[in-house]
């Protein structure tokens, strides 16, 4: 059960919780949901396990049973709403402030090359962490519609994108849209090359008809009147793809000018290019 809770917990993940010792082990199912099992150290009484939201204190509450050999489970499935965020972990027990619990093994094999079926009305992704400061985190993401990008083809000044669609088709109406980032320019549109009945779709990005900037890619793969859908890459065990997910720049003409285009992650994992005045 979710609430809205009227004070945060003590420990934040802003400063190092040298308190936290309760290693928790993770594994997640294809569906997107979690299991966590953590050491029962609880002898004052019931214990739970709370995740709470950064950005606004959402709290989801899961309850702790016996899991033998000393253990607690806790079991966070697909089902329950966990809204797009960063959830920090805590063991609440029946007194005293809710403590901060550390990463121990998480296996994460079936989100490795996770593809649900193409009549799926949504995604629901959930990766567990260990944050800078020692402590376990889960990263969550809930998109209905969802454009999953796959392969990127970085060619001679274009970057051509193979994205599948989740809880949308597309149409001959459909197309690509590119929409600066500072919400100056106007947005570009670009056709829809392909896409079959796996809801998988193609497009070219052609850097020389962008101007300098920072670039957001999306679908409206019903055209002008049905969704906007941001791509981007989420089907995998990656919790954070922009350092690990570099492609090289390539250069083109376009009416400002030579130009270098170059495809990145952002902070969300979506999709965007950066365009650049060549030297």
């Amino acid at each position: 059960m979710m609430t809205l809770a009227p004070q945060p917990p003590t420990h934040s993940d802003d400063q190092e919780d040298r308190a936290t010792t309760r290693r928790t082990d993770c594994v997640a199912d294809f569906a997107g949901g979690l299991t966590f099992e953590v050491p029962d150290h609880t002898a004052s009484g019931p214990a739970q396990l709370l995740l709470v939201r950064r950005d606004d204190d959402q709290r989801v509450r899961l309850p702790l049973t016996p899991a033998g050999d000393g253990r607690l489970r806790a079991a966070l499935p697909s089902s329950v709403d966990v809204p797009e965020g960063f959830w920090d972990v805590y063991l609440e027990a029946a007194e005293g402030e809710p403590r901060r619990l550390a990463p121990g093994v998480n296996d994460l094999r079936s989100l490795v090359d996770r593809a649900p079926a193409a009549s799926a009305e949504g995604i629901v992704v959930r990766i567990p962490y260990g944050t800078k400061h020692g402590n376990l985190s889960i990263r969550s993401w809930e998109r209905s519609p969802h454009a999953e990008a796959g392969a990127l083809h970085v060619g001679d000044g274009r970057l051509e994108v193979t994205a599948r669609l989740y809880g949308t088709e597309a149409t001959a109406d459909g197309y690509a849209e590119l929409t600066d980032q500072n919400g100056v320019l106007a947005a570009v549109r670009t056709d829809l090359t392909a896409h079959d009945d796996r809801g998988e779709v193609r497009f070219t990005v052609t850097y020389g008809d962008l101007r300098p900037g920072h670039w957001d890619l999306w679908l409206r793969p019903r055209g002008g009147d049905g969704p906007k859908v941001r791509v981007a890459r989420l089907l995998d065990d990656v919790v954070d793809k922009h350092p690990v997910f570099v492609y090289p720049r390539t250069r083109a003409e376009s009416a400002h000018g030579p130009v270098e285009g170059e495809p990145y992650y952002t902070a969300h994992n979506d999709l965007s290019v950066t365009v650049v005045a060549a030297p």
